[in-house]
């Protein structure tokens, strides 16, 4: 009897024991809760916290770069009209090549700086007028290093809506200079147009290094707009390509696609137009002088003397500094230069350049139309 109540005692001992052992277990359960409940609050104010000092940090960086690109630009817009200015009125003399040189390095450097404006949230410049989509691309040509590498296989009657002629010419530039960089020296860069359903395609085909599925894939996400890396994340060596393109594709309703392999092997690039953004050109009437689309810089000379595609001729010291050279025409004479300059013949198609790519190139900025 002793040890039978002395048992239950032992027991009744022990489930008390248990239940306190288990209350004390379920307080700390919950006060384990709460401590990780409050850490989790605290990392997620640390990670907003970082968040925002980053984004402020990524923003103030935009904004300086924004305005240095935007005075660069500036800087290239008045260098061009000097260069203009220069060129009309010493045509004929032997220090036009340089002044051509110059000027193709300021048409690099005001593209690089309107890319990097427009990686930093600036707006595009403004048209009022609709532009042909082969003048468009010959403007974008005009832009990059290696231009002469460049053809424009064929001849298109179509023409750009006023709102998609600057974002259509830095986009086909960024691909071109990409196209250049990536191939060799000597290698081909065809341009062709294509139109399908209601798209139209300007294609463009390199024979320079095709890209791995790595580079492809990191290159469609970039092209589609949907990832805007930081500027932190550009590298030492930032390149603004693809992002650029990807920002002005997804803002004015175009597409690019470099995921495609050209006949030589290389990349083919595809920019591809929606009916929204394009237009037949206007034919002039048969007793009136072709005349331009494009808007003409003010106070500019007009000669009326034109190509059979509507471009303007080349007249006695008085043509622009082109900023790519017109295929069409004769060549002009080989002058006995140095090596290192342009040969007679790339001068003269040098000048021969259309007036409308030379007017596309200097696009004012958004809110300065009539500079």
């Amino acid at each position: 009897m002793a040890l039978a109540a002395r048992n239950r005692a032992l027991g009744a001992k022990k489930e008390q024991s248990d239940a306190e052992l288990r209350r004390q277990l379920h307080i700390s359960d919950s006060q384990l809760q709460l401590s990780r409940a409050e850490l989790q609050r605290f990392t997620n104010d640390l990670d907003r916290t970082l968040r925002e000092a980053q984004e402020a940090a990524e923003e103030n960086t935009k904004a300086v770069l924004k305005g240095a690109a935007s005075f660069l630009q500036s800087l290239a817009a008045e260098q061009t009209t000097l260069l203009d200015d220069v060129q009309r009125k010493y045509g004929g003399h032997a220090v036009l090549s340089d002044l051509l040189e110059v000027n193709h390095a300021n048409a690099q450097m005001a593209r690089k700086a309107q890319g990097i404006a427009v990686m930093c949230g600036a707006p595009l410049g403004r048209r009022k007028r609709a532009a042909s989509v082969y003048d468009v691309v010959r403007s974008a040509q005009g832009q990059i290093r290696n231009f002469h590498r460049v053809s424009v296989m064929q001849q298109t009657g179509l023409a750009l809506k006023a709102s998609a002629v600057a974002p259509v010419a830095l986009a086909v530039a960024e691909l071109l200079d990409n196209a250049a960089s990536f191939s060799q020296h000597d290698a081909p860069i065809e341009i062709t147009f294509q139109r399908i359903q209601n798209n139209l395609c300007i294609v463009i085909d390199d024979a320079g290094v095709s890209m791995n599925d790595e580079d492809r894939l990191r290159a469609t996400e970039l092209l589609s707009g949907d990832i805007v890396p930081r500027l932190s994340q550009l590298g030492n060596q930032p390149k603004f390509g693809f992002p650029v393109i990807g920002l002005i594709a997804r803002q004015y309703g175009f597409r690019v696609d470099v995921t495609g392999v050209s006949r030589y092997g290389g990349v083919r690039a595809v920019v591809l137009l929606p009916e929204e953004l394009w237009t037949v050109e206007e034919t002039p009437s048969a007793y009136e002088a072709p005349v331009s689309n494009i808007l003409r810089t003010e106070g500019r000379p007009h000669n009326g003397s034109r190509t059979t595609h509507g471009l303007p001729k080349r007249g006695a010291r008085q043509a622009p500094i082109a900023s790519v050279p017109d295929p069409e025409g004769p060549p002009a004479p080989r002058a006995p230069e140095e090596p290192s300059r342009f040969s007679g013949r790339s001068l003269g198609a040098f000048q021969r350049g259309t007036l409308s790519g030379r007017n596309l190139d200097a696009t004012p900025l958004e809110g300065s139309e009539d500079t």
